[in-house]
Parts: structure tokens; C-alpha cells; sequence
């Protein structure tokens, strides 16, 4: 049973990790992450600088659509905008790459600024209906801007470099991506303690009466679309760095999806549901993969024949969430701890 958790200030209770075992779960999360690319191979290692950039672009939705309520089916799109950012300013300037990233997050923040306009006259299935035509209409310069994008053909970059390193390693490129992606989850979880972290909780609950107790609509819907868009951008960056060739299709309207269902899946509104479902979304169908190649040795065509079921399978898990555990894997997690701050006394 947990006991010695009363707070005794404001500092205290705003305290991100309240509690002792919290602390020390975090710091053994944070030491295997150290750990794990000294032990890990490299298709693990693919995956986790994988998981890194999903989380890093699922984390900046929620932060739209879990906490300010307001629908967005065009993360891929703002995705897209940072990595065409980060690609340009590569081959024709030549910098750093991570003012590279910087600036295609501001890039996409401006965008999304643009394109959340909108949502201050529209909401829900309206406003994702707009961020679907954003969505196109951002495509379809992509496609036919061929003075920066290349068209079709699309963008071929060279190896970020660190100190005159290039980071062509897995290795190297995840011990790049999971800080970055580690600032930005942490920044999130911050932006949640002040007053515009506050304000954004308020319009999602409730923007007639956020408005009436002097929440500027306009001000604080910009600035979400903003940041999140800023979150894509970043995640989009670190995408084109990760796998060197940007083009149109790169960033389909599906992966808005995936992300939108990464955070229903992980639970909307929490940070770590941003996190749990990102990964969760990135894992599992590689888990029903290694799933086919076990059985491959017992039925030689077990890739071909099972193939179409695997996808089955993930959306049948995704449906099963929205059913049994509407809240997410982090209410799982939740309910896990509360389990034990009384245990062994709660039946």
C-alpha cells in the first residue's frame, strides 16, 4: 500500500512524478533506453527510431485533439510540409540538421495555423472534413511545386550529419531521435501545467463557457493547431532523415488515420495514451508478422494465405479497444496503479 503521498504546496501537487516508485519506474525506463541500442540489433532498431517519429506526430495530435477537442485528419499532410522543409533546406542551404528540424516545425506550424482558421466558425465532423481538404489541397502542391518538391520524383537527401559524423547508422539515428522525441513529450507534459495548457482543456470541455470567462477562441485554437502542427513537422523531419527520399506518397492520407487511431487506441487526452499508442499501432503489426513466419515452416504459402488476415486481425484489435476499453491502454495502465496504491488491502 502506498502511503506519505499528502502535498504540502502547489509546487508538490504540479509535480509530474508525484510519488517515489514513479520516479524510480522512470528512471529504470529511462536507463533500458540508454541501454537498448548497445543490445538491440538493427531491425530493432529500425523500429525504435520508428516508434520515436510516431510518438513524437501522435503526442502533437493529441495535443489538438485529445486536450482542445478539435478533430484533425491532417497530420500526415503537416508531416509532409516538415519533411519537404527539412529536404530543401538540405540540398540548396546546406545546414545544420537540426535547425533543419526546427525550422520545418515552424514551417508546418505556420500551415497549420492557416488551416485551422476554420475551427473558429466549424467543429468536429466539419472541421475534419476541412482538414481532409487541407489535406488534398497541400498534396496537390507537393505534386506540382516542382521548383521545391520535385514533383513526383521528390527529394533524395544525404545523410544528416552531427559534428561532422554521418548518421547513417540506426544506432546513431536513434540516439538522436529518442531525445528529441523525449524533449517534446516532456514539453507536451509541461505545456499542461500553465495557462494555455489549461485554456486548451477548458475549450475542449466547453469553449461557449472557456469564452465567457475570457479564453480568446481565437488566440488559443491557433495556438493548439499550431504547436501540433510544430510537433508534425519535427516528426515529419526526423521521417525524411530517417529514411532519405520524400515524395508525394510518402505521407498518404492512411497515415493521418493511423495516427488519429493512435490516440483512441493509447487514450485521448493523456499523454502517455499518445505514447502507448503510437507504439502500440507501429509494434503490432509487426508482431502479427513474426506471428505469420512462425507458422511458415507448417504451411510453406502461410505469407500469402495469411497476409490480408494479419490486417484483419490489427483492425479487429483496434475495434476491440474501442469496445471493451474506450479510454485507452492508458486507463489500463491507470487502473494498474491504483490497483496497487492499495494493495494488499483492496479486494
Amino acid at each position: 500500500m502506498q502511503i506519505g503521498t499528502a502535498k504540502h504546496s502547489y509546487q508538490a501537487d504540479e509535480a509530474l512524478l508525484t510519488t517515489r516508485p514513479q520516479r524510480v519506474w522512470m528512471a529504470l525506463f529511462a536507463l533500458s533506453l540508454c541501454i537498448a541500442p548497445f543490445v538491440l540489433d538493427n531491425y530493432w532498431l529500425y523500429l525504435a527510431c520508428l516508434v520515436a517519429i510516431n510518438v513524437a506526430s501522435a503526442t502533437g495530435l493529441n495535443i489538438l485533439t485529445g486536450y482542445t477537442g478539435l478533430v484533425s485528419l491532417g497530420q500526415a499532410a503537416f508531416m509532409a510540409v516538415g519533411a519537404y522543409t527539412v529536404g530543401w533546406m538540405q540540398l540548396n542551404l546546406g545546414t545544420p540538421f537540426l535547425l533543419n528540424l526546427v525550422v520545418g516545425g515552424l514551417v508546418a506550424a505556420a500551415v497549420g495555423i492557416l488551416v485551422g482558421i476554420p475551427s473558429l466558425r466549424v467543429k468536429g465532423l466539419y472541421l475534419a472534413i476541412a482538414t481532409i481538404a487541407a489535406s488534398f489541397i497541400l498534396h496537390f502542391i507537393f505534386v506540382n511545386w516542382q521548383s521545391v518538391t520535385n514533383g513526383n520524383s521528390g527529394l533524395t537527401l544525404t545523410p544528416a550529419s552531427f559534428f561532422g559524423t554521418p548518421l547513417t547508422e540506426y544506432q546513431q539515428l536513434y540516439f538522436v531521435f529518442v531525445p528529441i522525441t523525449a524533449l517534446m513529450v516532456l514539453g507536451a507534459a509541461n505545456l499542461f501545467r500553465t495557462r494555455v495548457g489549461r485554456a486548451f482543456i477548458a475549450i475542449r470541455d466547453r469553449d461557449i463557457s472557456a469564452e465567457v470567462l475570457g479564453i480568446s477562441l481565437l488566440r488559443y485554437k491557433l495556438t493548439s493547431f499550431a504547436i501540433s502542427s510544430f510537433y508534425a513537422g519535427v516528426s515529419g523531419g526526423m521521417w525524411a532523415y530517417f529514411f532519405r527520399v520524400v515524395t508525394p506518397e510518402s505521407f498518404p492520407f492512411v497515415y493521418s488515420i493511423f495516427f488519429l487511431a493512435a490516440i483512441i487506441v493509447g487514450g485521448m487526452g493523456t499523454i502517455l495514451g499518445g505514447i502507448l499508442g503510437a507504439v502500440f499501432m507501429t509494434l503490432v503489426p509487426e508482431l502479427l508478422r513474426f506471428g505469420i513466419d512462425w507458422l511458415t515452416p507448417v504451411l510453406p504459402n502461410a505469407a500469402a494465405m495469411l497476409s490480408p488476415v494479419r490486417t484483419v486481425v490489427f483492425g479487429l484489435l483496434i475495434v476491440g479497444f474501442l469496445i471493451f476499453e474506450p479510454k485507452g491502454l492508458a486507463e489500463i495502465v491507470q487502473r494498474s496503479r491504483r490497483y496497487f496504491h492499495l494493495w494488499p488491502f483492496k479486494k
